[in-house]
């Protein structure tokens, strides 16, 4: 009996610590900051901070830095080249595997309305270069949004990424919620996300704060 006993409390013990350690059983987030400084009528500087957590405040799984440099084709099409760097943490709950990832990445933008239904499109190359190896995305982002008053508004997107070495479908990102425009530069942002990567299922509460700035010089008048 004491046996049995020992085996079940094993058991037990190891099923759960499986489950505390499993990231689909826990609501994440992602804390955001994405800024636009624009310097000229057809450039910006595009920079971004990404702090992402398994757990809403603990456990982070991954620090992004992005900065790019975009060129305004014409009123709907713009494209943007830039760099980026990931610490990924590839554990949850327990001191694991991080790493660096060294990015450089390619957007054609395209944005255009129906009635009062913006449409936003984004293809992005990236080459990716970590572990000593390298890696090569091309994904694809499909946002929509809508006013809801003259200070917020609503938003879906879907974004789906393709790998060129495995299997061709690497993940998908689905995501909607609300954005408040605080001031002509600050708008804030509260949604929810959902990731399929890897087989698995990761649930996101995302907090944002985007900055809009204007350094073109003023014509005379």
């Amino acid at each position: 009996m004491k046996k049995y006993f020992s085996i079940i409390l094993f058991l037990t013990s190891t099923l759960s610590i499986f489950s505390q350690n499993n990231p689909e059983k826990e609501l994440g987030a992602w804390y955001m900051y994405n800024g636009s400084h624009r310097v000229s009528e057809k450039f910006s500087i595009k920079s971004m901070a990404h702090f992402r957590f398994f757990e809403i405040g603990a456990d982070m799984q991954q620090f992004i830095a992005r900065f790019g440099a975009n060129y305004k084709i014409n009123k709907t099409l713009g494209a943007t080249v830039g760099y980026a760097y990931l610490n990924t943490d590839t554990s949850f709950g327990v001191d694991g595997d991080t790493f660096g990832d060294h990015r450089i990445y390619e957007d054609v933008l395209a944005n255009h309305s129906i009635s009062k239904l913006k449409f936003a499109h984004r293809l992005r190359a990236e080459q990716r270069f970590f572990r000593s190896q390298t890696g090569h995305f091309i994904r694809y982002q499909l946002g929509l949004s809508h006013p809801i008053s003259e200070k917020w508004s609503t938003y879906v997107y879907d974004e789906i990424f393709f790998d060129f070495e495995g299997e061709a479908y690497n993940q998908n990102w689905f995501g909607f919620g609300v954005r408040h425009q605080l001031s002509k530069v600050i708008r804030l942002q509260l949604g929810y996300m959902s990731i399929n990567v890897n087989n698995q299922n990761l649930d996101r509460i995302q907090l944002g704060i985007a900055i809009s700035t204007d350094h073109r010089k003023k014509k005379n008048q």
